[in-house]
């Protein structure tokens, strides 16, 4: 029985000897190896090792082998003009120098991420800081991100990690600042429209003002044409009536004379007091021979007013035609 539980306890020290001699190390690691707290040797192949059993002699510490990340968000920085961006921002590094980086930072992921942040932060920050307000936003923010990098990389290679890249994920206005550039861009965009409002205003004034010279000349020309064929055909008028009256003046005369007619016995409702006698009625009486004789008044009548004999005169004259008589002002400038 004493010899059962020896021969066990030997195979359960052998078993634990042998374990605790061998360590494994993937692709994805690297192993540091301390002997009383000195490092002794560093894995950074994939394998199957051994060290001296138990971890009173030899420690292994496993490290990260492969690409890691630290994120910086919300970071607020300010530019050269004055305003403030917010920030997120990304570094990826990875540990290129383990014996380096366990002598410098014992170590520990936690120690190096704080150095890299406080580095990280002010790479950002003197990046930004040497810019105009729209740099980030422009051509420019590719080399201001390999500025950053290369910043922080100078100062970060000594605790054994290797900066590998820096990238912008977003870059905003802070609110107070959104505000204003709002402000701004609808003020410069307001002016901008007043402008081009002033100049449409100014062209639509001087076309209006050629357009409006442009009439008054047409007007004047037409008027000056209308003018010119109203004189010569006035002038034709007159010719025309000329030698109508060179070639039969009593029939001109008797023409004008009915065109008076016309104009002053119209359906006008004129009352007219003329005597007998006046030029008006030349061509009513006729000639001497064919005037008819008036007739002997009774004897039991009451005599005639002398103002009654011109009305029956008149009365007894034919009554020309209605619709066409001349006025007999035009009459008199016969």
């Amino acid at each position: 029985m004493n010899r059962l539980v020896i021969l066990g306890i030997a195979v359960v020290a052998a078993l634990y000897v042998l374990f605790s001699s061998i360590y494994v190390v993937n692709e994805r690691e690297q192993a540091i190896v301390t002997r009383f707290g000195a490092i002794s040797d560093v894995k950074s192949e994939p394998g199957l090792y051994f060290k001296i059993p138990t971890n009173f002699v030899d420690n292994v510490q496993i490290i990260e082998d492969r690409l890691l990340r630290y994120d910086l968000a919300n970071m607020t920085v300010q530019v050269s003009g004055g305003q403030f961006y917010v920030v997120d921002a990304f570094v990826t590094y990875r540990i290129s120098n383990p014996r380096l980086f366990r002598e410098r930072a014992q170590g520990d992921l936690r120690t190096a991420e704080s150095r890299i942040a406080t580095r990280f932060d002010a790479a950002l920050r003197q990046v930004y800081g040497l810019r105009e307000f729209n740099a980030a936003l422009s051509e420019e923010r590719p080399e201001m991100m390999q500025q950053a990098r290369d910043l922080i990389r100078a100062d970060i290679d000594d605790i054994g990690i290797e900066i590998v890249d820096v990238r912008v994920l977003r870059t905003d206005l802070t609110q107070q600042v959104s505000v204003q550039t709002y402000d701004r861009m609808k003020a410069e965009r307001l002016a901008e429209a007043a402008l081009l409002r002033a100049r449409g205003k100014e062209a639509a004034q001087s076309l209006r003002a050629v357009a409006d010279r442009q009439a008054v000349e047409i007007i004047a020309s037409a008027r000056r044409d209308s003018e010119v064929l109203r004189g010569e055909g006035e002038a034709e008028r007159s010719t025309v009536f000329a030698n109508a009256y060179q070639q039969d003046p009593e029939f001109f005369e008797f023409y004008r004379s009915m065109q008076s007619y016309r104009t002053a016995l119209g359906s006008t409702g004129t009352t007219m007091v003329l005597s007998p006698d006046s030029e008006f009625f030349s061509y009513f009486r006729g000639s001497g021979e064919g005037v008819p004789a008036p007739a002997a008044p009774a004897t039991d009548a009451a005599p005639a007013s002398t103002e009654a004999a011109p009305a029956a005169d008149a009365a007894a004259a034919p009554a020309p035609a209605n619709d066409n008589a001349a006025a007999p002002a035009a009459a008199a400038g016969q």
